[in-house]
């Protein structure tokens, strides 16, 4: 059983919204960005696993999520961007590390990257200062972010204690429905999370192997 059920228990029940895959119905996005927009954690479906995700600058959503993923200050957390140029603003992109991104987002990856003045200091990894970041190919993920204006900061939605990440939205609904305030149920996820490639440093390195190809960057190494 899952440590995250030891937590103490909202007395609300979260909202569940389904939502089209492929053609996200534009209301309950508004509605989904409105509960992010007031300090909602939601959890939502991407092209990898499904995520948890909150607003980027709300210190008490982050420390929510990061108490139901029990995530130490060590943990890099990702944002999720609608496009390249969004990318651009909150990651430090040299041209070499540009061609590298443009050849494989959108996509299931999640590129550690030194990030800019414009990421909140508490997303930042405490000692080396970078950040997750991804472009993803999911028609959801990419209306939400739209909606919303700005990267939304957001983990795999993998609990403690469990080793792969949560894949059923009912039973997601479940096991969170007292601890997220929405579930966008946007049909089964998959059993894997994105892809982790650390462009930090001078070689790339593969952090974790996902949904996507770890191959090519194995080759730039």
């Amino acid at each position: 059983m899952s440590s995250l059920l030891r937590f103490e228990q909202d007395e609300n029940v979260s909202q569940f919204f389904q939502i089209h895959p492929d053609n996200p119905q534009s209301r309950l996005i508004r509605q989904a960005v409105d509960i992010i927009r007031k300090g909602g954690v939601v959890v939502y479906p991407t092209d990898s696993a499904y995520a948890l995700g909150c607003q980027i600058g709300d210190k008490n959503a982050i420390e929510r999520v990061r108490r139901l993923r029990n995530l130490d200050k060590q943990h890099n957390f990702t944002l999720m961007c609608c496009d390249m140029s969004q990318l651009g603003l909150y990651a430090k992109v040299d041209t070499g590390t540009f061609r590298l991104l443009k050849a494989h987002v959108p996509g299931p990856y999640t590129f550690i990257l030194n990030g800019t003045r414009e990421v909140p200091r508490l997303l930042l990894h405490e000692k080396r200062r970078t950040i997750g970041i991804r472009v993803p190919d999911h028609a959801i993920t990419l209306a939400l972010l739209a909606e919303l204006g700005e990267p939304l900061m957001s983990v795999s939605l993998i609990l403690p204690g469990d080793d792969e990440p949560m894949t059923d939205p009912y039973e997601i609904r479940q096991r969170l429905e007292h601890h997220v305030d929405l579930v966008i149920d946007g049909g089964f996820g998959n059993l894997k999370a994105s892809t982790v490639i650390n462009l930090a440093d001078e070689e790339p390195e593969v952090i974790r192997v996902g949904c996507g190809d770890p191959t090519p960057f194995m080759a730039s190494a």
